[in-house]
Order: structure tokens, then C-alpha cells, then sequence
């Protein structure tokens, strides 16, 4: 049988106060429980811990060696305690997070860095990724939150964190690159490159609506899974595309981007709504006052 974390708090009370009256009073309990429970915890260990004489209370040699153990078992049960109630209000654990491949140069740097500062407590662990395997992840579990860009599915949790115009990305000689602004119907006439159907079906089905309201069926020459792969291709001549603005971070040369008229899509942040995990919501609360007070589009 071990003792208790009353009887260790007894007894530390007691052999700080150098008198069962004072211990007794500072403990809010009465000196007979005290002094039953010393007694007890003395049989438990089968030893004296402490003399009582008419000059006071003292410790044994046991008690003066038991009292820095019996300290140390205070303190880890009183940290265990912290830790949990750190954990309730989402100040501690573990977060999972995926970026879309193209929020990760804006996003991944000032979202990491302010969870960092704000909650301490919390260890990150990040993916960059496509858009299928982010929310598979996301409604499997694997990931705790995303940062991705609509349409979704079903069974998601979103919140919109910015929106940003859609450019159409032109190569820096295209007789339109130096316009200010164009309209998706002024680029009937192009040769397009784009990313595969395959990629994210719910994407190719916006960008259909899109084209069909503009009253053309783009001219796809090629197709590249991989957004660098596109704005290399665009510099290339091959092609035109249309990107967020803020992937003109990830080339420099050779393409210039063109905001389309009217045209705009989020960034969201994505997580499952059977996750309960406290942490998970301290980082959202975190993450939407970063969002309002910064321009992510702009950071990195």
C-alpha cells in the first residue's frame, strides 16, 4: 500500500510548520485527522518520521530524507494537474496541418510562427500536399487542420480566413500583359494549360461554370498537376492560365499576372467536425485572429 497525496501534503505541512496546531490550522483540518493520518502514513512506511518533545515537532533522520521525496511527489502531481488543464484549454498537445502545395509559401510561415509564440505548448507537424490528399486526410484523421481552397466536400468544417483575386497568368511578351485588369471572355481565343482533371474534380467543375458564363470552352493544349509546372509552361509560350494571385510568389520571370474582372476565391481553413481535440480549437481561434489583423496573401 502506497500513501496518498493527502497524507504527503500531511506531512509536509507538518514538517514546515515544526507543529501539528500550525499544520493542522494552514490545512484547514483539524489537529486529531492530522495527526491520525501522520500516524498512519508512519505505519504504512514502518518508520518514525517525526519526534514531538515540549520544545516542538521535529523530523527524524527518516523524515529528513522522506521530505524532499514527498516534495518532489507534490510537485509532479501538481504539474500533471497543470498539464491537464493547459490541455483543456487547448494550450498543449499536437496539431497536424497540411497546406495546399499553393498556400504553402504565403500561409506555412506566419501561421506556424504565431501558433508557435501564441501556444507554446503545442507541437506542429506540417505537409505540404494536393487537394485530394488533403482532405482525405483531413476526413480520415491524418491531418488535424488544412489550408485549401473551395469547392470541398461534405462532412468538412470550413472557415474562410482571405479571398484574393484570380489572375489570368500571361507570358511577360502577351499583347494583354500589360492591361490592368481583363475578363475571362477577352481570352476566348487562347491556347490554355491546366491542371488535370483528375486532380480535384469539384475545381474542374467551377472552372466549366466559369468558362461557360464567359461563352467559351478553353483550347487545352496541356496539362500539369504541378502549378510551377504551369507558370513554367506559360513562360514557355505554350499556354495561358488562371492561378490566385498570390501563386505570382512562385515565379519571379517570365509571366505576368492580370487580375480577371469580378473574380475572386478564398482560402480556407479546413478541419473534421468529429474532432474534439481542445488544441485544435485554441489553433483555429488563433490562427482567425492572425487572419484579421494581417494580410496572408502578402506574408511569408
Amino acid at each position: 500500500m502506497s500513501p496518498d497525496l493527502r497524507q504527503l501534503r500531511y506531512f509536509v505541512a507538518v514538517a514546515e510548520e515544526s507543529s501539528y496546531t500550525r499544520a493542522a490550522e494552514r490545512l484547514l483540518v483539524s489537529q486529531q485527522s492530522l495527526s491520525q493520518q501522520i500516524a498512519l502514513l508512519e505505519r504504512m512506511l514502518g518508520a518514525k518520521l517525526f519526534d514531538r518533545d515540549t520544545r516542538g515537532t521535529s523530523l527524524t533522520a527518516i523524515g529528513t530524507l522522506f521530505l524532499p521525496e514527498a516534495r518532489a511527489v507534490l510537485d509532479r502531481a501538481d504539474e500533471a494537474v497543470n498539464v491537464v488543464a493547459r490541455a483543456v484549454r487547448g494550450e498543449v498537445g499536437s496539431l497536424r496541418l497540411a497546406f495546399l502545395a499553393t498556400t504553402t509559401n504565403h500561409l506555412l510561415p506566419p501561421i506556424v510562427r504565431t501558433v508557435r509564440r501564441r501556444l507554446p505548448g503545442i507541437r506542429l507537424t506540417t505537409e505540404w500536399t494536393t487537394i485530394a490528399d488533403l482532405v482525405e486526410g483531413v476526413l480520415k484523421g491524418r491531418y488535424d487542420v488544412a489550408f485549401t481552397r473551395p469547392p470541398l466536400v461534405a462532412g468538412l468544417e470550413t472557415r474562410t480566413l482571405i479571398s484574393e483575386p484570380v489572375c489570368a497568368v500571361l507570358p511577360e511578351d502577351h499583347p494583354l500583359a500589360g492591361r490592368s485588369e481583363l475578363t475571362l471572355g477577352e481570352l476566348a481565343g487562347e491556347r490554355w494549360v491546366l491542371t488535370p482533371r483528375s486532380s480535384w474534380q469539384p475545381w474542374h467543375d467551377a472552372f466549366d461554370r466559369s468558362f461557360r458564363t464567359a461563352g467559351f470552352a478553353p483550347d487545352v493544349v496541356q496539362r500539369d498537376a504541378n502549378v510551377q509546372g504551369l507558370l513554367g509552361l506559360v513562360a514557355a509560350g505554350v499556354g495561358i492560365t488562371r492561378l490566385a494571385r498570390s501563386a505570382r510568389d512562385l515565379r519571379r520571370t517570365g509571366v505576368v499576372f492580370v487580375p480577371l474582372a469580378g473574380e475572386f476565391v478564398p482560402t480556407e481553413m479546413v478541419w473534421s467536425s468529429g474532432n474534439t481535440s481542445p488544441a485544435l480549437h485554441g489553433l483555429l481561434d488563433v490562427v482567425t485572429e492572425l487572419a484579421a489583423s494581417t494580410d496572408l496573401t502578402e506574408s511569408g
